[in-house]
């Protein structure tokens, strides 16, 4: 989708979609295939938005008008949900009962981010020292940025994105990833629908090696974010650096759950499920490294076992699965090679495992995997996984915990379960992470900052600090006063010309 329609690649390539409840290519809501972009159909996406940009049709507007955009494009997706829903299990192998409250997420963005654009004071004073001076702080939209999205929640992470660029004003080239890439397409048609003019928002599907990169080092981009891996994270930090752009990165984690002995057993194994096993584990913050005080460790692993075998795995449109297959072959030898290497330590399975289920053919299922007694130099208890795989230690102390939470290269999420609140508080302090979770795992809200720190990026989405993201912030000085002063004499007062 570029300048307002819809356009084959440019090379004429195409990629095959990839169905993950069969293992095998194929149509996928009526879709057999995408364009494969490359760097000249970025280009022209880029001068589409830049052509947009210069002729002010978007960022001119004022910010009430771009809201009551924004309000009809979260209609447009609210109308379309049960499709879209659809689309978007079947794409990515999610159950639909998640991609729903995916698709209520998403419309829910739109909104926040209209009202937040209506209600942000774009100008304020700043009292300066010196008489006759006044001093203001504009906002303004940063320019053409570019956004590449994940394929965990595809659609979810693009408006995390989109929303808060269109509300600053910003023109946008979206690169989703190649693995899920439908319901954006869905939304660039909703989004012209709703007003947004020819232009303003692009699409351009394609690999990340090819598309993506082209993306990252484009040099007509004000900014650039990204929601992905580590690794490719920091090549498109490089990219943007060489060109001294700024860059927002949202990549990896291996976030801990802390549950200490006064839990209740039965909450704690339900959010440390859902933490660790929702959207079939291919979640960055998950809190797939669970810490147990030894005194409520049987009990719980008890529990956790019995319920984490009785979760239903089936294919994603299934109204009863809870989970479904992984995204794609390659993730699918990840998982299932990091669950081979597990069993070959230390560790001890205490549920699930890498063979297939039964009866699901070959798509890419992978049941919810626990292992206890894990290792802390193990690649289970140090790597994302990103698939349904629990490591699970105990712990004797709260400083143990605190000290077992922390040490990890990642810092985008950690979670506490306890009924004390004064210790829910210490470890909020004393967690390495950009998100804290107390008696909870996974919560997710747009009025509340998202993101972290180590190897996990850095900036933050959501929130005002999700639309601070795209504007730029300008600094206007102004002499009032009628007096013209002599600032070249000597010491001493000043004298007027």
């Amino acid at each position: 989708w570029v300048g307002g329609a819809w356009r084959a690649a440019a090379g004429g390539g195409w990629l095959a979609v990839e169905d993950p409840a069969r293992g095998a290519p194929g149509a996928v809501g009526g879709r057999a295939r995408v364009a494969r972009g490359g760097a000249a159909d970025v280009a022209a996406a880029v001068a589409a938005a830049r052509a947009a940009w210069r002729a002010g049709v978007w960022r001119d507007l004022a910010p009430g008008a771009r809201a009551a955009v924004l309000r009809r494009l979260a209609a447009g997706l609210a109308a379309e949900a049960g499709d879209l829903a659809r689309l978007e299990a079947a794409d990515c192998g999610k159950p639909l009962r998640e991609a729903d409250w995916d698709l209520e997420d998403a419309s829910a963005c739109f909104e926040f981010y209209a009202d937040l654009a209506e209600s942000q004071a774009l100008e304020e004073e700043v009292p300066l020292p010196e008489p006759g001076f006044r001093g203001r702080v504009r906002r303004e939209p940063l320019g053409v940025v570019g956004l590449i999205t994940p394929w965990n929640y595809p659609l979810l992470m693009a408006c995390w994105k989109v929303a808060p660029a269109l509300a600053a004003g910003c023109s946008v080239v979206l690169k989703p990833s190649e693995h899920a890439s439908l319901t954006c397409l869905e939304l660039a048609r909703l989004a012209h629908a709703a007003g947004v003019p020819a232009g303003v928002l692009n699409v351009v599907t394609g690999l990340g090696a090819e598309a993506g990169a082209a993306l990252a080092a484009h040099p007509g981009l004000a900014k650039v974010c990204f929601t992905g891996s580590s690794a490719t994270g920091a090549l498109v930090a490089a990219a943007a650096a060489r060109r001294a752009v700024p860059c927002t990165l949202e990549l990896g984690g291996k976030s801990a759950l802390v549950i200490f002995d006064d839990a209740d057993v039965e909450k704690a194994v339900e959010w440390a499920m859902f933490g660790c096993f929702w959207t079939n584990g291919q979640i960055c913050s998950a809190t797939s490294r669970v810490l147990v005080q030894d005194g409520v460790a049987p009990r719980f692993l008890e529990r956790l076992a019995r319920r984490a075998a009785q979760l239903k795995l089936a294919p994603p449109l299934d109204p009863e699965g809870q989970v479904g297959p992984l995204v794609c072959a390659s993730q699918y030898r990840k998982v299932v090679g990091h669950i081979e290497r597990a069993r070959q330590s230390r560790a001890r399975l205490l549920c699930g495992g890498a063979e297939r289920p039964a009866g699901l053919g070959g798509g890419f299922y992978v049941r919810p995997t626990v292992f206890t007694d894990v290792p802390v130099d193990s690649a289970l208890w140090t790597e994302e996984v990103f698939g349904p795989v629990m490591a699970v230690r105990t712990f004797a102390s709260e400083r143990e915990a605190v000290d077992l939470a922390n040490a990890s290269e990642f810092g985008l999420a950690a979670a506490v379960i306890s009924r004390d609140r004064a210790r829910c508080e210490r470890l909020a302090g004393a967690f390495e992470a950009g998100i804290v979770w107390q008696n909870c795992s996974q919560p997710c809200f747009p009025q509340l900052p998202w993101g972290g720190g180590k190897r996990s990026g850095y900036g933050r989405e959501l929130s005002k600090a999700g639309l601070e993201n795209f504007q730029h912030v300008k600094q206007i000085c102004t002499y009032e006063s009628g007096d013209v002063w002599d600032w070249y004499a000597p010491p001493g007062p000043r004298a007027k010309l």
